[in-house]
């Protein structure tokens, strides 16, 4: 009789500013965990800081396999709150859903840029001062330059940004 891996993925809510804490008490307990992170820019006391924060904030993909019941071994981790479930057993995670996210990101879990751009296609800018402002694509030159649209105070402003400063909005 073949055995077939019966690991499914699991989402657990995380202690407030605890991800980093969590991630690494289930990785010793033997857990295999996907946090998936995108670098963003905040301001603090009046200087821009570039950091990898959660793209799912208070969030943490969890693989386990339900046969050997480790629901208490995990809500148990420091850090961890619970498992999100709806009703009395814990929800399973579509793994196409975790596939697909892999699929976008570097070994550490940082969010790749998108591979293409195009002319017309909306975006936010993720880094920079400009963070979270939305802009449209209006030119994109071989050197890997990208010219956006952005409104600021009022008016249609050309800037000049990096691929890795965008992500789709």
């Amino acid at each position: 009789m073949v055995h077939v891996d019966e690991t499914r993925w699991f989402l657990a809510q995380l202690k407030p500013n605890s991800a980093q804490i969590a991630n690494r008490n289930l990785q010793r307990q033997g857990f295999e965990t996907f946090l998936p992170r995108e670098r963003t820019t905040h301001t603090q006391r009046g200087r821009f800081i570039s950091r990898l924060s959660p793209l799912f904030p208070g969030y943490i993909f969890v693989s386990v396999d339900p046969r050997q019941g480790l629901w208490r071994a995990i809500r148990s981790t420091q850090g961890v709150t619970r498992l999100v479930s709806f009703g009395a057993e814990p929800a399973v995670v579509p793994p196409t859903l975790v596939a697909q996210l892999k699929s976008h990101c570097g070994p550490d879990g940082e969010m790749l840029p998108p591979d293409e751009f195009r002319t017309g296609d909306q975006v936010r800018l993720a880094i920079g001062p400009f963070s979270g402002f939305l802009a449209e694509i209006d030119r994109i030159e071989p050197e890997r330059r990208v010219w956006v649209l952005m409104d600021i105070i009022g008016r249609q402003t050309r800037v000049a940004v990096r691929p890795d400063q965008l992500r789709r909005a």
